[in-house]
């Protein structure tokens, strides 16, 4: 964690536009006995915001999809790797049905089948 200072410094962020990022939701500092504190994400963040408007001339609008379109790919990166742990404990015969599975949807272009209609499906 590092202080609003220390990340201005190392972001290379005025106050002003960092208050900005904070107050339309691009950044969300946690706050820490009434301070802004920042993790290394982030720096990264910021750097992304700054070229993306700097480098490729994105407006407030484009960031703001960009930023959306990041947070879900991060969140389905972690749903991804809590399934490959749960699916890694199981036992041979299940990890090859899966892995089956998998390479059959592979091979119809990536489409799973429709799951079994259920009793109330």
């Amino acid at each position: 964690m590092m202080e609003m200072r220390e990340f201005q410094v190392r972001a290379r962020v005025e106050t002003d536009v960092l208050q900005a990022w904070v107050e339309t939701g691009w950044l969300i500092p946690e706050k820490t006995e009434g301070r802004w504190t920042f993790r290394e994400i982030d720096l990264g963040r910021a750097q992304l915001i700054q070229d993306l408007e700097r480098d490729f001339g994105v407006n407030g609008e484009g960031i703001v999809l960009i930023l959306d379109l990041v947070d879900r790919m991060s969140g389905l990166r972690r749903t991804l790797g809590h399934l490959a742990v749960a699916i890694r404990r199981e036992p041979d015969p299940i990890r090859d049905r899966i892995a089956d599975g998998a390479l059959e949807v592979a091979r119809k272009g990536g489409h799973a089948p429709d799951p079994p209609m259920g009793r109330y499906g």
